[in-house]
This record gives structure tokens, C-alpha cells and sequence, in this order.
């Protein structure tokens, strides 16, 4: 039978220690939670609005050759900070780590908009990185401050619409800016958001921080993790532009393996772990990692190379293709909410998120047979389903990890959550990039030849794209498909091939859709292996409970007795 992490699975009333309602009025709660989900959305947001204006800005830049790392760095240390984020709140508190966090977002947001060159941006975005960090794993560690488990499941579904609604406004509010502002609006708008959150969060959040905890930071464990997930991360960045047996791609992604084992050795020995091993025993918060890391996988799996097939094979432009993402974030968001609330009102949880997920397993392999000529209603209710499995995975693990680990650790829970959250989306990054690139390859010819066009033409094709004269992303980019193949024709062949056009573009944009099709297979994968570590955790009842006061001070002689002040438990402290 698990051990669990504290006695308190009866319904009684939490000890003074756990005890996660601070003493707050409601009132004052539910403006902290409008000031947490500003900070989110600011993170959630950055990841989605830079998208569109990223052509616009290397060019201006004349920074090409750098483009992928004014994506890479931002990734690379928002994903990294995430660990030492949810230790440091834990440790000293999630105000002041929260307002740092967003400080420092701010900061470079506001220097990345002010950049001269890509050297200035790729630097600025990973210090905004940095604070993006912070953002995620603290945000909801203060819903658990705030709320008992019973009553998280009320407002946890809030976030999972956080994430859909910034999904969907990003490119728009990108691609807006860019052509009617200016490319340096996308990083100054998040000053004005911030600012706010930062205002609401300074004046009513209390500090929360267990006063038993010692302040001997793991720097070794720190350093190896910090070497290991940049080795790795790097490594499976390359992967889009590389082969697997590389040494900037297998080396890397190899030497991160080899530092990860390290960190591991280094944490078991540790005072003061970023990430306590002692978790792990925890049958309910170890499948809980497991099956968050996969439905990432397969989430990201879905979505990655959809926006680039409204793109390239119906016409939408990067803007507009956030709006073709509507059906997916409209099923996300209703199913956040809604399996929020049904936890809250029924306190189950286990078999609510088997069940959703295998209903993201169902929508992948439906996605599985996309072609060309699929039609758009059909594929946006395919996007809808999917939306449907993946909003419980939000809102819900958040609530069942909270649930199942000791208050004192419930920042650290909650950061390893994000983290393994965000690792799965880049190990499917990597994954189903590779996938999609060899089956458009393997596609091309024979969906050209398909579409009626004479075999020497096509073989003469195939040559061209062999010899390096049609580049990949070239033959994968949006825009006027037949110019593109005109101009990367030698003149010598271009009057075979001019005829042959339309048929040629007809034939890419179905291996086009075949090799997207063929990455939903590891997202059918990847669900049922979720569905199946969902299944292996145990539910365990969620704890409730009215705060708890501590008791009046005894007044001294001839001085009337002080009001009873509300306890932030025995182990907690108040600033403000």
C-alpha cells in the first residue's frame, strides 16, 4: 500500500501546517487567483505571439542564420528555471519568488523589444526565460496556498483556459502588431499585464514559506541539472536540421542522458534536493510524471504541424491559422472547466483523466487518416475531440499532485509537473519532426506521379530534390508553391516542368498531408501509455477542511485582548 504523505485522508480539518487557506477572505482569494492568471497568461502568451512576427524581426535583425535560437533560448532556460523556481518558493516563499519571476520576465521582455541585432534579442529572450519560469510552476503552487485540494478543482480549470485562450490570441495579437505597429510590441505589451499582476500580488498576497525548511540550496545538483537539460534540449533542437547519428544532435541529446543519471546520484545524496527522490515513491505522484509527460507528447504531437497544414496546403496565413486552432481550444477550455468542476463536486479524479485521455488517443488516430482533400469540418471536429481529452490534463494532474504530497512540497510537486510537461513536448518536437520529414520525402514522388504527371518529369523532380537544387523547406514553406518551384528550377529544365505545375503542388500538398498524418501515430502511442500510468496511480480523497485560527494571544496585565489573527499555520509566515 502507498505511503502517504501526511495522515489527513478523513475529511478532518488540516493541521495547522497544512492548512492552504491562509485566512484570506474569499474576496481577496479570488483577486490573487485574477493576478496569478495574469502572470500565466503572460507566459502562456509569449510562447504563441512571437511566432508570427519572428520573420519580420530576423529580417529587420538580419539575423537569418540565428533564427531558431530566438526560440531555443527561450525554451531552453524557461524550462530549465522551472525546477528552481518551485524549490526557491518553497524554501523562501511564493511572493517574492513570483514578483522576481515576473520582474525579471518584464525586464527582458521589455530589453527583447528593445534589441539592436539577434545577438541582443537571443540574449533577452532567454533572460525573459528565465522569468517565464517562474510563472507556470508558482502560479499554480499559490492555488494550492490558497485553496484546499476539495476546492482546487473549482478553479484549476481556470488555467487550463488560460492556456487555450492565449493559444488562439497569441498569433493573432502577433500578427496584428507586427503589420500595424511594430515587431517590438509583441515583448512591450507584456509590461502593462505584468504590472498589474505585480500591484494585485504585492498587496494581498501573503508570504508563504515553511519556517522548518533549511536554506542549504543544492548548487552541485543545480549545476549538473542545468548542464544536462541544456545538453539535451539543444540536442533535440538540432534534431529538426539534423541526423539522429550527428554529434551535435545523438552526442548532445547522449552527454544530457549521462548528466541526467549524475543529477540523479547527486540528489540522493543532497541536504536540500531541487527535486526530493522521496517523491517518487509516491505511486500516485510518480504516474502522474509518467502520464503528464506523455499526454504532452501526444498533445504537442497533434498540434505541432497542424497550423503548417492550414498553412500550407489550404492557404491561411500564420495569423489566421491561430483562428483554424479554434475547435481545439474550444473543446480544451470546456473540458478544463468542466473536469475541474466535477472533481471539485464529486472528488474523483482517477478514472475522469484515463478517460480523457483515451479520448485523445481516439481523436489522434482519427487524425491519422488526413489528407489533402479531408474536409475542414471534418478535421476541425477531429481538433475539438482532441481538445476535450487534453483539458483535463491541465487542470486536473495539478490537483491530484497537490493532492498527494506534503504541503512543505508543494512547490517543488508542482514545478516538476511543468517540467515534465514542457520535456515532453520537446522530445515530440523532435520525434515527430523526423517522422514527418521522412514520410514527405518517401510521399513526394509517388503522389506526384499520382496526380497524372509524365514519369520523366517526375523522375527529373526526384533528381533535383535529391542534388540539393529543391530544398526541403523550401518545398515546405507557405506561400506561392509553383513560384517557388519555377525559381528553384535550373532553366534548363523549367519549360518539362512549367507545364506540370499544378499537378506538381497538388502532389506535395498531399505528401504534405501524409507525413503530418503519419506523426499522429506517436500521439496514439504516446496517449495510451498516459491512459495506462493514469491508471496505476490511487485516488485518494481529497483533503477538506474550514481554516484554522490560531488561538488568541494572552492579553497582558491591563491591556484589553488582541483580535484573534488568522493562521498561516505553524510553519508559515506573513509579510504585508
Amino acid at each position: 500500500m502507498e505511503s502517504l504523505p501526511n495522515a489527513n485522508r478523513t475529511g478532518l480539518a488540516p493541521s495547522l501546517d497544512e492548512d492552504p487557506a491562509l485566512g484570506l477572505s474569499h474576496r481577496a482569494k479570488l483577486e490573487i487567483l485574477f493576478a496569478v492568471m495574469l502572470g500565466l497568461f503572460l507566459g502562456a502568451l509569449d510562447q504563441t505571439i512571437v511566432g508570427p512576427a519572428l520573420p519580420v524581426v530576423t529580417r529587420d535583425l538580419q539575423g537569418n542564420d540565428l533564427y531558431v535560437w530566438a526560440i531555443t533560448i527561450y525554451l531552453l532556460t524557461s524550462t530549465i528555471s522551472v525546477p528552481f523556481w518551485g524549490k526557491l518558493s518553497d524554501l523562501y516563499g511564493r511572493k517574492p519568488m513570483f514578483m522576481i519571476g515576473i520582474v525579471i520576465f518584464l525586464v527582458g521582455s521589455a530589453l527583447s523589444g528593445l534589441s539592436q541585432n539577434m545577438a541582443m534579442l537571443i540574449a533577452f529572450r532567454g533572460l525573459q526565460g528565465i522569468g517565464a519560469g517562474s510563472l507556470f510552476p508558482i502560479a499554480l503552487a499559490v492555488i494550492g496556498d490558497l485553496f484546499t485540494p476539495a476546492e482546487r478543482g473549482k478553479y484549476q480549470g481556470l488555467f487550463g483556459a488560460v492556456f487555450g485562450i492565449a493559444f488562439v490570441v497569441g498569433p493573432l495579437a502577433g500578427g496584428w502588431l507586427t503589420e500595424n505597429i511594430s515587431w517590438h510590441w509583441i515583448f512591450y505589451v507584456n509590461v502593462p499585464i505584468g504590472l498589474v499582476a505585480l500591484f494585485v500580488i504585492s498587496r494581498l498576497l501573503p508570504t508563504m514559506k515553511d519556517a522548518r525548511a533549511t536554506r542549504n540550496f543544492d548548487v552541485l545538483g543545480g549545476a549538473i541539472f542545468t548542464v544536462a537539460i541544456s545538453l539535451l534540449l539543444v540536442g533535440l533542437t538540432n534534431k529538426q536540421t539534423g541526423d539522429w547519428t550527428d554529434p551535435a544532435v545523438g552526442g548532445l541529446i547522449l552527454a544530457g542522458l549521462i548528466g541526467t543519471v549524475l543529477f540523479i546520484f547527486a540528489e540522493a545524496r543532497a541536504k536540500e534536493p531541487i527535486i526530493p527522490l522521496d517523491l517518487f515513491r509516491n505511486r500516485t505522484y510518480s504516474s502522474s510524471m509518467v502520464s503528464t509527460f506523455f499526454a504532452s507528447f501526444a498533445f504537442f504531437g497533434a498540434i505541432i504541424f497542424l497550423p503548417r497544414w492550414f498553412q500550407f496546403v489550404h492557404g491561411f496565413t500564420p495569423t489566421t491559422s491561430g483562428l483554424a486552432a479554434l475547435p481545439l481550444m474550444v473543446g480544451l477550455i470546456f473540458s478544463s472547466i468542466a473536469s475541474g468542476l466535477i472533481v471539485a463536486r464529486t472528488g474523483h479524479y482517477k478514472w475522469l483523466l484515463v478517460g480523457a485521455i483515451i479520448v485523445m488517443a481516439v481523436a489522434t488516430a482519427l487524425m491519422t487518416q488526413l489528407t489533402a482533400t479531408t474536409d475542414l469540418a471534418i478535421v476541425w471536429f477531429w481538433m475539438f475531440l482532441a481538445g476535450l481529452g487534453v483539458g483535463p490534463t491541465f487542470s486536473v494532474f495539478t490537483i491530484v499532485v497537490q493532492n498527494a504530497v506534503p504541503f512543505s512540497q508543494l512547490g517543488v510537486a508542482t514545478s516538476n509537473l511543468t517540467f515534465f510537461r514542457q520535456i515532453g513536448g520537446s522530445v515530440a518536437l523532435a520525434i515527430v519532426g523526423t517522422i514527418f520529414g521522412t514520410t514527405f520525402l518517401e510521399q513526394v514522388g509517388p503522389q506526384i506521379a499520382a496526380t497524372g504527371v509524365p514519369p520523366e518529369v517526375v523522375a527529373g523532380f526526384g533528381q533535383g530534390l535529391a542534388n540539393g537544387t529543391f530544398d526541403f523547406n523550401q518545398l515546405t514553406s507557405v506561400g506561392d508553391l509553383g513560384a517557388t518551384i519555377l525559381a528553384a528550377t535550373p532553366e534548363a529544365f523549367r519549360a518539362g516542368i512549367q507545364p506540370f505545375i499544378p499537378q506538381i503542388v497538388t502532389g506535395l500538398h498531399e505528401a504534405f498531408s501524409l507525413g503530418v498524418a503519419q506523426t499522429f501515430w506517436i500521439g496514439v502511442g504516446a496517449a495510451i501509455i498516459a491512459a495506462v500510468a493514469a491508471a496505476f496511480m490511487i485516488e485518494h480523497p481529497l483533503r477538506a477542511g474550514a481554516p484554522v485560527t490560531a488561538p488568541a494571544a494572552t492579553p497582558a496585565p491591563g491591556k484589553a485582548a488582541p483580535e484573534a489573527q488568522p493562521s498561516l499555520g505553524a510553519t508559515s509566515s506573513v509579510a504585508d
